[in-house]
C-alpha cells in the first residue's frame, strides 16, 4: 500500500527538517517547499494527500497559498501560525484550511492533527445504507462522494464533506456543537466551537442559494444547528 504523501511548505529549514524527520518516522512520505511558489508548483506536479502550510514567508504568505490551491483544489490543508489569536485562527479556515497548529507545538500533537485530518478522509469515503440523499435541490451521492445542487456540481475538502455527510444522515435532528465537533473532527475537538461556525458558514456559501438565510443548515441558538430537509 502507498505511503501518504504530505507536502510540508516553511521557509525556517530548521522547522522544515524537524516536520520531515518526524512525519517520515509516522510512515508518511513527504515533500518539501521553502516558499509560496515552489509550493504551488509542487501541489500541481506532486498531488500531495495533505499540505502542512505555514504562513510567514517571503513571496507569498500561507494565507495566499491557501486561497489559490482552492480555486482548483480540495486536498486537506493544515496551517501553522505563530499566533495564538482566536481571530488569527478563524482567518485561518475562512481561507480554506482544514486545520491549524499554533507554533511552537509538539511533534504528538503534530501526528495527532494528522492523524485527524486522515481519519477525516477515511469517514467521508464511507458509504451509508441508502446511496444518495436528496432534499430539494442538493443531492448527495455517497458512493461517488459527489454533491450536486440542481446541475451543478459542488466541490467540498474531505472535512466539510465530512460535516455535510454527519448532517443529511441526522437530518430533523438538531445537532449540538459538541456532537458535531467529536463526529467530523474528532474527541479532541470538543470545544472548539469556531470550527463549526466557519464550516457551517463554508457549506452554507457553497450549498445554499441565500447563505444568509439559508433554508437547509439551520441555526438553532445556544444549541447548534438543524439541517431541514
Amino acid at each position: 500500500m502507498a505511503r501518504l504523501r504530505i507536502l510540508i511548505v516553511d521557509d525556517d529549514l530548521a522547522v522544515l527538517k524537524l516536520l520531515r524527520a518526524n512525519l517520515q518516522a509516522g510512515g508518511y512520505e513527504t515533500i518539501a517547499a521553502l516558499d509560496g511558489a515552489e509550493a504551488l508548483e509542487a501541489v500541481e506536479k506532486e498531488a500531495p494527500d495533505l499540505i502542512i502550510l505555514d504562513i510567514v514567508m517571503p513571496k507569498m504568505d500561507g494565507f495566499e497559498v491557501c486561497r489559490r490551491v482552492r480555486e482548483w483544489s480540495q486536498v486537506p490543508i493544515i496551517m501553522l501560525t505563530a499566533r495564538d489569536d482566536e481571530k488569527d485562527k478563524v482567518e485561518c479556515l475562512d481561507f480554506g484550511a482544514d486545520d491549524y497548529l499554533t507554533k511552537p507545538f509538539g511533534v504528538k500533537e503534530l501526528l495527532a492533527r494528522v492523524r485527524s485530518v486522515f481519519r477525516r478522509t477515511d469517514v467521508a469515503s464511507g458509504v451509508p445504507a441508502e446511496p444518495t440523499f436528496t432534499s430539494g435541490d442538493l443531492t448527495v451521492n455517497f458512493v461517488e462522494r459527489k454533491v450536486t445542487v440542481g446541475d451543478r456540481e459542488v466541490r467540498l475538502t474531505p472535512t466539510e464533506y465530512c460535516l455535510l455527510k454527519e448532517f443529511v444522515l441526522n437530518a430533523g435532528k438538531v445537532l449540538t456543537h459538541a456532537y458535531l465537533l467529536s463526529r467530523a473532527w474528532g474527541a479532541e475537538y470538543r470545544d472548539e466551537r469556531q470550527y463549526v461556525h466557519v464550516f457551517v458558514r463554508r457549506l452554507r456559501t457553497k450549498l445554499e442559494p441565500e447563505p444568509t438565510s439559508p433554508k437547509h443548515i439551520i441555526t438553532v441558538p445556544g444549541v447548534g444547528y438543524q439541517f431541514k430537509n
